[in-house]
């Protein structure tokens, strides 16, 4: 490692030189390997090894579970719907071919993720003259976990650019936006391309030989989209019972499908103090709490009877809950508020999704009007606080 850190500070380009971009890219690759070792200039400085750019790494660390599970799930989901495979059989059966298979069909969607977005940051931190923002270090393999595994390539980039552009740059960069970079991406999709990001339909990446027919009675549904339909039988009938969503063999968004994988990726954020466990805590109570009204209003409803338990396996409840309503720049940062911020979340999310059925995945939705809230739920939680210290002080 010294030899390598002598390498890097040997090739080190001027900051002020005819070449900023270069002086950018250098510098975020030295402090991604190396603890910076600059400082402010004034004040007394506390150093540890853990900063942003190691706790963002502690964050795609975390993702990893939900990658993998989705690159076999895009495989096997590939092979049901040629008949090669089946629902129910062993996950050894066809495991390489289906893991290869979905690894092809995901990689691509991390590079152009990852390409598109550090190429706008290398371009700011340029202009601006500013050492590169670790932010996207995150976002850049959030993006590729939440769409779809076919979506056009073309599609991907433009919303990645208009993510991290509007939904970011424009607010001064990582620490000043307002709206979770990734879901923005996921916005900006479903509005452009409604009819392919609805939360109803999925594209189940189908490649067949000139000739071939796709199996009779398959359909790119997704669960959510069975669930509006007939409800928790539908779900059973099409292998998505209540223990089949959590294990995640389902149609989906390529990393929100296993219920266990983002487990051990929450696990790993509440053991770091990365992930705030009152968020993820209050927003799976207020999803649970607001799906408990609606079964009890139920009637002859088939979705809104859909046992409250599963409702939170469905969809990206469970991946938005964890990974997206906890970003800690977004998020509210006071410990009263995290837990209004998480069952604002959590009821919204399931209000949108069963009540308007048009749109059975109101996760992401759910999550940016928290973002939109959180500064206000702090305001309110820290002068509450300050008016209780004046009242303290005036009794004494």
């Amino acid at each position: 490692m010294k030899a390598l850190e002598e390498f890097m500070q040997k090739i080190k380009p001027k900051s002020d030189g005819k070449f900023p971009l270069a002086h950018a890219v250098w510098d975020g690759t030295y402090t991604f390997l190396f603890v910076p070792g600059h400082t402010n200039k004034t004040g007394v400085h506390i150093r540890d090894s853990v900063d942003l750019k190691r706790t963002m790494i502690i964050v795609v660390l975390a993702l990893i579970p939900c990658l993998l599970f989705g690159m076999y799930n895009v495989g096997h989901q590939h092979f049901l719907a040629i008949g090669e495979a089946v629902s129910g059989e062993s996950v050894c059966n066809l495991f390489w071919d289906k893991f290869f298979f979905g690894a092809m069909k995901v990689l691509p969607l991390i590079i152009i993720s990852y390409g598109v977005g550090l190429g706008v940051e290398f371009v700011f931190a340029a202009i601006n003259k500013h050492a590169i923002q670790e932010g996207f270090l995150v976002s850049g393999m959030l993006i590729p976990l939440i769409v779809p595994v076919d979506i056009p390539w073309a599609m991907l980039a433009v919303a990645t650019l208009f993510a991290v552009v509007i939904g970011k740059e424009v607010f001064g960069g990582t620490g000043m936006n307002i709206l979770n970079v990734a879901l923005v991406t996921r916005a900006f999709l479903f509005f452009a391309y409604p009819t392919k990001m609805s939360g109803d339909k999925v594209w189940v990446n189908i490649d067949l030989a000139e000739g071939e027919k796709l199996v009779d009675g398959f359909s790119g549904a997704t669960p959510l989209g069975n669930a509006v339909k007939g409800g928790v039988d539908v779900l059973n009938a099409t292998h998505a019972s209540l223990m089949e969503s959590v294990i995640g063999f389902i149609p989906g968004s390529i990393g929100e499908t296993s219920v266990i994988a983002i487990g051990l990726g929450a696990l790993l954020l509440l053991i770091t103090g990365i992930g705030s466990w009152r968020i993820m805590l209050s927003t799976f109570i207020g999803g649970y709490l607001m799906a408990l009204v609606f079964n009890q209003v139920a009637g002859d409803n088939l979705y809104m009877a859909v046992p409250a338990i599963h409702q939170l396996m469905l969809g990206g409840f469970a991946f938005g809950a964890v990974f997206m309503a906890t970003d800690p720049v977004t998020g509210a940062q006071t410990n009263k508020g995290q837990w209004a911020y998480g069952l604002l979340i959590g009821v919204m999310a399931i209000l949108i999704r069963v009540a308007n059925p048009a749109y059975p995945e109101g996760v992401m939705l759910a999550i940016l009007l928290g973002n939109v809230f959180a500064p206000l739920i702090d305001h309110v939680v820290i002068r509450s606080n300050i008016k209780n210290r004046l009242k303290r002080v005036k009794t004494a």
